[in-house]
């Protein structure tokens, strides 16, 4: 199958689809398990993850992207902890192999989307606990005519644009070149949603070196694409440390206590 959309005849329903891309190792997060299967209140992230795309209305097929070798593994995963029945009876749940980069196993989990999918979320693995919320507000702008959309909150910290000391040179102090105004800067989170053509569009024209794109949302404003933003949310942060893993814990712990989560 293509991986550009083929658009539904007129007036045929439309379907919204979430793309997780879980093919990485997490190295950040140290040895061990990929930062995807790392457990949160004992249930590995990538399950929270397909959980939260699950439990918005608008999603109707969430397809995981596995490291290459081990669809298997990861389809095995999910089958031991299932969807609750609210969801299980709205979406289906898809396992495809990915590729070496993030672009290339995002790539590979449009070309796995049936045509009648025209909208499509495409969320971290590592952000076990976005709320549904944000999830259904992404959707809805899509779905009212926003061709690519981004979470994001405002940013907290000043920031330094500096210049990089890289080889050799790794380490030592870096020179401050600029300070940019902190009030015109966000930060991005996920899900991004897309118009399908968009995002397809974006993969098939806009080849990035190195380790392939690491915001989706980027490769779309390359293509001259506008791309808007809307509120996140706190809890939609991404585990990529151990200190992370400790507040999502802690996160995880609240929502129990509070929610019966």
């Amino acid at each position: 199958m293509s991986d550009r959309a083929t658009a539904p005849a007129s007036g045929a329903p439309s379907r919204t689809a979430a793309v997780i891309p879980a093919a990485g190792r997490g190295v950040r997060l140290g040895p061990g398990a990929p930062k995807a299967l790392r457990a949160i209140g004992g249930t590995p992230m990538l399950v929270h993850a397909v959980r939260a795309m699950a439990a918005s209305r608008a999603v109707s097929l969430v397809v995981v992207v596995a490291p290459p070798d081990g669809a298997a593994d990861v389809r095995h995963l999910l089958d031991e902890y299932p969807l609750a029945d609210r969801d299980s009876t709205r979406t289906d749940v898809v396992v495809v192999p990915g590729g070496e980069t993030r672009q290339a196993s995002v790539r590979l989990g449009l070309a796995a989307l049936p045509d009648d999918v025209t909208a499509v979320l495409v969320h971290d693995a590592a952000r076990p606990l976005v709320p549904v919320d944000t999830v259904d507000a992404v959707a809805a702008a899509v779905r009212e005519g926003a061709p690519a959309v981004v979470p994001a909150l405002p940013v907290a910290d000043t920031v330094k644009q500096v210049e990089p000391r890289t080889g050799e040179r790794a380490g030592e102090p870096e020179p401050v070149v600029a300070t940019p105004e902190r009030a015109v800067l966000r930060a991005v989170q996920t899900p991004q949603g897309f118009d399908r053509h968009t995002l397809a569009e974006a993969h098939e024209k806009v080849a990035l070196e190195g380790e392939g794109a690491t915001d989706d949302a980027g490769m779309v404003e390359r293509l001259g694409v506008p791309v808007v933003l809307i509120p996140g949310h706190e809890e939609a942060f991404k585990v990529t440390r151990p200190l992370d893993l400790v507040l999502a814990e802690a996160v995880l712990a609240r929502r129990r206590a509070n929610d019966g989560f």
